[in-house]
């Protein structure tokens, strides 16, 4: 047994099955891994990618996202300056983490079971359809009370100045109400 004991081999074996089993990541770990703009790219591409990609693609593609154009108009410098990027320092750190199997000397890279861990931390919060409407529903507010108010200064409205600020503080204080309890707060 020269060069490789025993022991190494069974570290080794461990350390593949270790790869193979997915765990959760820690929370550290994750920000970690996603703290560059450039890796969450990668594990975006990737999520939409069927089974292994080009690094090369891969490259191209990241690049063009941040330069804010297609990959046909990329410069060389361009392309070359993210595939270096990935190929030395982003894509062996998320292959050590277990989250892409990226091999080195076929330049693929393949998205992992331990993945999905991060899909919620890369997609960013939706609003619900309710949440979207209330700027609208304030707006309206405003609106419908300023021409109360308008109204009731040019005399239209029969109703003294008193009566009409206790309508737009009525308005107010029930969109406010209805938003408040739309989102929860009063059910905590």
């Amino acid at each position: 047994m020269i060069g490789r004991s025993r022991t190494s081999t069974v570290d080794e074996s461990a350390r593949a099955i270790e790869r193979e089993t997915p765990s959760n990541l820690s929370l550290d770990d994750i920000y970690h891994l996603l703290q560059t703009k450039r890796r969450r790219d990668v594990l975006r591409y990737l999520r939409e990618a069927d089974g292994p990609v080009r690094l090369r693609e891969l490259a191209e593609q990241v690049a063009a996202w941040e330069q804010n154009t297609t990959v046909e108009h990329l410069s060389s410098d361009e392309r070359q300056r993210v595939y270096i990027s990935l190929y030395q320092s982003h894509l062996p750190k998320l292959d050590n983490h277990g989250i892409v199997d990226y091999d080195k000397d076929r330049g693929r890279v393949e998205a992992t079971s331990r993945t999905s861990q991060l899909d919620s931390y890369l997609d960013p919060p939706r609003a619900t359809e309710s949440s979207e409407r209330w700027p609208q529903r304030y707006a309206a507010t405003i609106g419908l009370c300023a021409l109360l108010v308008g109204a009731i200064g040019a005399g239209r409205v029969p109703i003294s100045g008193l009566v009409g600020a206790g309508i737009v503080l009525a308005a107010f204080t029930t969109v406010t109400g209805a938003h408040a309890w739309s989102t929860g707060v009063f059910r905590r």
